[in-house]
């Protein structure tokens, strides 16, 4: 069958093709593990109230979302709850430390567990996993090989298990550079492990933005966002919103880098451990002051 195109709409083709694309929108979200001290049922509530379109449920130890205490039922309403609210869950925040000889085996439970959290509990695709993952950053030397040798084993699980894991460097740990998860990645080269791109872990040490999304966007699905007081030593993680970020900026950095994940607020402890810390309020005042960046 033959279509005729007409000069008028050979005419409208074309002017349609020199409009500006619509600005693309990165999913925005707040993490419970900021909300430690409420039910997760109360959490994710507030955070879909709130506005947010994603959260992450921490399944680090002293959390109600741990995968010990999630029943068969938990489980069932979580995932239920997530989907009226309209709420994404793009991930799951464990505390896996990599390349001690004891810790091989226990690391591998909790990973199993994950994936079951990651597979039950979302109303979409199955949830990342995302870790960082232990050392000290003047023990690097003495423990990147450990480390790549038990994440080739990660990633061989995590194919078995269906889900991918991202690891996230911290500033006050082993993998506190761009350039040391870039190498630990490369020594696996597994579809299944990625990274997290975190500014803050970088801003501390004075590390330019651009360079660091730069070096770590192209290995990236998830991101974190908090802010920070300054440089080290003696910096404190702060809301986003309450530092030096232009999140205008930097929302449109990462997307012009090829970045399509989810962008998460996650409540350092060095502000859930004060003692007037508001979760509620705390993811409030983020929205209100970092929200319009992602409109």
């Amino acid at each position: 069958m033959s279509m005729t195109i007409t000069r008028r709409s050979a005419l409208a083709l074309a002017g349609a093709a020199l409009l500006p694309a619509a600005p693309l929108k990165l999913q925005f979200g707040f993490s419970l593990y900021g909300m430690r001290s409420l039910p997760w049922r109360d959490g994710i509530n507030h955070v879909a109230r709130i506005g947010y379109k994603s959260t992450e449920l921490s399944l680090r130890a002293g959390w109600n979302t741990e995968p010990r205490l999630l029943t068969k039922a938990d489980r069932v309403e979580i995932r239920k709850r997530l989907l009226d609210t309209g709420l994404a869950l793009p991930a799951v925040m464990e505390n896996m430390p990599l390349g001690r000889p004891d810790g091989l085996k226990v690391n591998q439970e909790r990973l199993r567990a994950a994936a079951e959290i990651c597979h039950e509990c979302s109303p979409g695709p199955a949830a990342l996993m995302e870790t960082t993952v232990g050392g000290r950053p003047d023990s690097w030397d003495q423990m990147k090989g450990a480390m790549a040798e038990e994440l080739a084993g990660w990633a061989k699980l995590a194919e078995q298990l269906k889900i991918v894991i991202a690891i996230k460097p911290h500033s006050k740990l082993a993998m506190n550079r761009p350039e040391r998860a870039r190498w630990l990645i490369e020594q696996v080269k597994s579809p299944s492990i990625k990274l997290v791109y975190d500014y803050s872990h970088y801003e501390v040490n004075a590390l330019d933005m651009k360079q660091t999304m730069e070096q770590i966007v192209p290995h990236a699905v998830f991101a974190h966002i908090k802010d920070c007081t300054g440089p080290a030593p003696g910096s404190k993680f702060l809301l986003p919103g309450d530092g030096k970020t232009d999140y205008k900026a930097y929302v449109a950095m990462l997307a012009g880098l090829g970045y399509r994940g989810p962008v998460v607020v996650e409540v350092s402890v060095d502000v859930f451990d004060l003692p007037n810390y508001d979760p509620v309020a705390a993811a409030t005042r983020v929205w209100e002051r970092v929200s319009p960046a992602f409109a």
